[in-house]
């Protein structure tokens, strides 16, 4: 009879199962993972039970498949036992149905229940025909969790079910024991263990103790970034002219660098340029700074003179100083004739990506919640990013990051 104590030591493996034709394939993964040394514990969804019994898991794995949230004898809340003693938890296959769920935050089963119960990296296998991996409601689900830091193995293009042919096929067993020896080692995705910095929020360059010259920037865009990019796998440190009152969302991982003017934001960056991979210059930096009075400015003693000075241009000095094998990424808030702008801008910097967005569109820009923006790089055409959350923008922008790093681009 299988041992209901699985090794203690070994890392732990929740293998998610559901109702779908490939859930056969499930069971050469659980043997591969079982002959690397893993604990491995069996969640099955129902409809995971139509095409293969749970008493097939419960032999390969050595303890018992569970399916249910209510049938645990050792505990009333399996969900949270598994979730909290999981070291990954690995869905082979992901159904489109359960990608819906998952995208929605539903916990109306033992292992939607688990996921959610989970502060262990999670994978998600997919696997369906053609037409519906293909369908904009599955891809907007997989890109809602991809933001929220859940792995994808994509499907891969071949043989599928009732004789079709395309992709949607599930991952080779192998790649997918492969990949969960690897996060289990320490991976987190396509950033896993690029250092990022990132730069957020308008910068205030004071006039005297009371007023400030300054600009719209919220800061959220940047901030998703560091959220997204930490969530990605990278190691992060965000450098925030943001005010401390505005409630923004960053990763715990991330590190928080708090500066308020132009100089302060030159400085902090500079300083950690040469520790980082990934450059990513979202602040909105003053272009003009004045001399501080001391004393506030009285409106009786007349209408004060002020002498503009230009600032550093920080993307600039980063241009000159960068390595040769990192990638620096800059922003551009444009009004009016938003690309030859943005393109003169991508020549005059030397950047290798620049993310434009047109300020004067509703639902974009400085202070809204979503953006949409266009993708500029010396060696291809403009890509558009349709309006979405700050965290969908973040994705696309770190993903073509990620995509820049693995071609060598830099």
């Amino acid at each position: 009879m299988p041992s209901e104590t699985p090794e203690e030591s070994s890392p732990r493996v929740v293998l998610g199962v559901a109702g779908g034709i490939a859930a056969y394939k499930a069971v050469e993964v659980l043997r591969r993972l079982r002959e690397s040394g893993f604990s491995v514990t069996p969640v099955l969804t129902r409809d995971a039970t139509r095409f293969v019994a749970p008493l097939t898991f419960t032999a390969l794995a050595g303890e018992r498949a569970r399916v249910s949230l209510y049938d645990d004898p050792s505990t009333p809340i399996p969900h949270t036992r598994l979730g909290q003693s999981a070291d990954v938890v690995v869905v082979v296959p992901t159904t489109a149905h359960l990608i819906a769920r998952l995208a929605a935050g539903l916990a109306d089963d033992l292992l939607t229940a688990t996921i959610l119960a989970t502060r262990a990296p999670v994978l998600l296998c997919p696997a369906m025909h053609t037409e519906m991996w293909e369908q904009p409601s599955v891809q907007e689900n997989l890109s809602t969790l991809r933001r929220r830091g859940v792995m994808v193995l994509e499907p891969a293009d071949g043989p599928l079910a009732g004789g079709d042919s395309g992709p949607g096929r599930l991952a080779d067993p192998a790649e997918i024991a492969e990949l969960t020896t690897r996060i289990v080692r320490g991976y987190r995705g396509p950033l896993s263990g690029v250092r990022v910095l990132v730069s957020a929020g308008g910068t205030r360059e004071s006039i005297d103790p009371v007023r400030v010259i300054t600009n719209r920037s919220s800061g959220r865009q940047g901030h998703a970034l560091a959220t997204v990019a930490a969530r990605l796998g990278a190691e992060v440190t965000l450098v925030t002219a943001s005010d401390l009152d505005v409630a923004l969302d960053v990763a715990r991982s991330v590190r928080v660098v708090r500066v308020v003017s132009a100089s302060e934001m030159r400085e902090a960056v500079l300083d950690r340029l040469d520790s980082c991979d990934v450059v990513i210059m979202a602040a909105a930096i003053a272009d003009f700074t004045v001399p501080r009075s001391e004393h506030k400015l009285k409106k009786a003693d007349g209408v004060p003179h002020l002498e503009l000075s230009p600032t550093p241009d920080v993307l600039s000095e980063i241009r000159e100083r960068r390595r040769p094998d990192q990638i620096v990424v800059g922003f551009a808030a444009e009004s009016r004739d938003v690309l030859a702008n943005a393109t003169a801008k991508l020549e005059r910097k030397g950047v290798d990506l620049l993310v434009v967005n047109d300020v004067t569109v509703p639902g974009a820009g400085f202070e809204a919640v979503t953006n949409e923006v266009t993708l500029l790089s010396p060696t291809e055409s403009p890509t558009s990013i349709a309006r979405q959350s700050k965290e969908g923008v973040a994705l696309e922008v770190l993903t073509r990051v990620a995509v820049m790093r693995e071609r060598g681009d830099r």
